[in-house]
């Protein structure tokens, strides 16, 4: 983590109001007892990679449905790439795209349209893992 009062979350997508959906849903303050969120937002899959080689990155939120690279395929290169990966949330097409979620070795995964109470219930307990982990 970068400090104690900020989790730097990458936010992927191409489209910008899948990215506002997103930063809406979970604030600059999603819970009290989390950091400060600070977005790093991305369009392209090239700027994706080099902002993770540049380090700093907690968390990685991917727009499943981005082009012309989705969001399951970085995440899986992510995971194959880059050790120590920080943890990935997809948004999907829909539920039932869940499984493909898994296969990209995504921690969770939430459908458009995005609803902003289950994207936040996602953020809050992949970030919890985060932060335990990082102790």
């Amino acid at each position: 983590m970068t400090d104690d009062h900020t989790l730097r979350v990458l936010l992927y997508s191409d489209d910008r109001e899948v990215r506002t959906a997103v930063k809406s849903a979970i604030g600059e303050r999603p819970h009290p007892d989390l950091p400060r969120v600070e977005f790093v937002e991305v369009a392209t899959e090239p700027v994706v990679f080099q902002r993770l080689d540049e380090g700093g990155i907690d968390i990685v939120i991917l727009d499943g449905e981005a082009v012309p690279a989705g969001g399951m395929g970085i995440a899986r290169q992510m995971k194959d790439e880059i050790f120590h990966a920080p943890p990935v949330i997809v948004v999907t097409a829909r539920d039932e795209d869940a499984w493909l979620a898994t296969w990209s070795r995504a921690e969770a995964a939430v459908p458009h349209p995005i609803d902003p109470f289950r994207l936040a219930e996602s953020f809050l307990e992949v970030a919890r893992t985060r932060l335990a982990t990082k102790r």
